[in-house]
């Protein structure tokens, strides 16, 4: 696996970093659409609602109008994203997840 990545691709890394970062929290997601936007977010732990970082970023780009995504990044301490993450993002299409540690360096790529 080759750690030269696209710089659209570099971008969501850095912004499911920032997310990471910004909330504390244990995982970072971003997602970029077809039309070039971007959605980054972090999970979501309530009582009556648990979301992991790439469910919450694939719902906010579908609540804005997304059909398709180009490619998916998250950010985790974990080896390998959960099945249900990857089963999001190939609800939109066929994007590639990019799991990256917290510093940023490329762990996988999925499709």
């Amino acid at each position: 696996m080759t750690d030269e990545l696209d710089p659209e691709d570099s971008k969501i890394i850095t912004l499911a970093r920032s997310a990471r970062a910004r909330n504390g929290s244990p995982e970072g997601a971003a997602v970029r659409d077809e039309t070039g936007r971007t959605y980054a977010a972090t999970g979501v732990e309530l009582p009556s609602l648990t979301l992991s970082a790439i469910q919450v970023a694939v719902a906010m780009a579908v609540s804005s109008g997304a059909t398709a995504l180009e490619a998916a990044a998250l950010v985790s301490e974990a080896d390998d994203p959960a099945d249900t993450d990857l089963a999001v993002v190939q609800d939109l299409g066929n994007a590639t997840l990019f799991l990256a540690g917290p510093d940023g360096a490329l762990k996988g790529r999925y499709i």
